[in-house]
């Protein structure tokens, strides 16, 4: 995979380059394709501001993050990512695209009946 680094005020040693890339290749075991993988690095009073854009099958996803040592930023950053891409795979699964339930009830996984339950089990009794 080909990550575009790109900085304005700083210089990008091949120790930040390094630490970028193993990051990206620790988010491969998400087995999410990456398009055009892109960081951008600036310098803003004592902070280091890191932004990436990556590219994604049905969409695009952004981060950024601040602070003022630039290893501590890019792990941040990454943890931003991560979460993003977590979301974005299991996006299908969430119980929000699942109709809550009606696609079960038409298949007849589920029934709409109550259950029918020992009332002596619904008694709430206090001692006092």
């Amino acid at each position: 995979m080909r990550i575009e680094i790109t900085s304005k005020q700083i210089t990008i040693t091949d120790s930040m380059r390094s630490k970028i890339e193993d990051r990206f290749e620790k988010l491969e075991k998400l087995q999410i394709p990456f398009i055009k993988p892109h960081c951008i690095i600036t310098k803003q009073n004592k902070n280091i501001k890191i932004e990436t854009t990556i590219g994604v099958p049905q969409g695009k996803i952004f981060a950024h993050a601040e602070h003022t040592d630039l290893y501590v930023a890019i792990g941040h950053l990454f943890q931003k990512i991560e979460r993003q891409l977590n979301k974005h795979l299991h996006k299908s699964e969430a119980a929000r695209a699942k109709n809550n339930g009606k696609d079960q009830c038409r298949s007849g996984e589920i029934s709409g009946e109550t259950s029918t339950t020992d009332e002596s089990d619904n008694k709430i009794s206090m001692n006092g």
